[in-house]
């Protein structure tokens, strides 16, 4: 069982693009890392799953 799931998650700002095309699932129990460059859209796909 996932705890979170995603498919083909994106979102822009205007005609920036902040997360394209994402998809990824974690399981129940399991250890994630979100790990990417300044600007990747990390935070912005965390706010996204939480709110």
């Amino acid at each position: 069982m996932y705890s979170v799931e995603t498919r083909s998650l994106s979102k822009s700002f205007g005609t920036v693009t902040a997360v394209n095309n994402i998809s990824f699932a974690v399981e129940s129990g399991e250890i994630f890392g979100f790990l990417g460059p300044n600007g990747a859209g990390k935070s912005t796909t965390i706010m996204i799953l939480t709110t």
